[in-house]
């Protein structure tokens, strides 16, 4: 994969992670594809005008997503995906740790790919659901320069409205990335041992930051 291509990939992965910063507020939950839409729109947006998103400053990026993502992804449900079948192992106190590192790894990793988003549009695939329906998968395509980037997201609809559960780049899906090398960390090392390695992976990006 050209190094590029792997930049953008990154930085779609980390709007994605970083979707409703700017005034989710004020977004149309009542319908998945519009949230999606105003959401992106917004985030993109922001992207280009915050010198401190741009720096990659993760403590902006905390900041920011502990205010206005979590209303809008099920972020327990993203973690307990990508943990796999250890999740019913966990307690509710490695649980908690495991959502708390997990959301501290994908900011970590990807904020500084935030940057890179330049011009990059959002255009949206027809949604294919029924009105009934309590989850679906809505399509779209990040367009620029080269070809288009499929950019999808699974919701599912709660009675706080719909909430984004995991994101699809290039037909690989967020969670499945790290559910097999988090499945061999825990054969080895147990659920604390995950907990461990994650906790020193951000100490360590944390201190290279700085």
């Amino acid at each position: 994969m050209k190094a590029s291509k792997r930049w953008l990939i990154q930085a779609l992965l980390s709007a994605a992670v970083a979707l409703p910063w700017v005034t989710a507020h004020a977004a149309d939950n009542s319908a998945p594809d519009l949230l999606i839409r105003q959401l992106s729109q917004e985030t993109l947006d922001a992207v280009r005008t915050d010198k401190a998103i741009q720096a990659g400053d993760v403590g902006r990026v905390m900041t920011m997503v502990d205010a206005k993502v979590m209303p809008h992804v099920n972020f327990q449900r993203m973690t307990a995906s990508a943990v796999g079948r250890f999740w019913r192992q966990a307690t509710p106190e490695q649980r908690q740790r495991l959502q708390d590192e997990f959301k501290t790894l994908l900011l970590r990793t990807y904020s500084g790919a935030l940057a890179q988003v330049k011009d990059q549009q959002v255009a949206l695939k027809p949604l294919r659901a029924s009105p009934e329906d309590k989850e679906v998968v809505v399509k779209t395509e990040v367009r620029g320069k080269g070809e288009p980037i499929q950019l999808d997201y699974r919701l599912e609809k709660s009675e706080q409205g719909w909430r984004i559960y995991d994101m699809n780049v290039l037909g690989i899906w967020l969670a499945d990335q790290y559910r097999n090398s988090f499945a061999q960390e825990i054969n080895a090392k147990g659920i604390d041992g995950l907990i461990k390695s994650l906790a020193e992976r951000n100490q360590k990006a944390a201190q290279t930051k700085s």
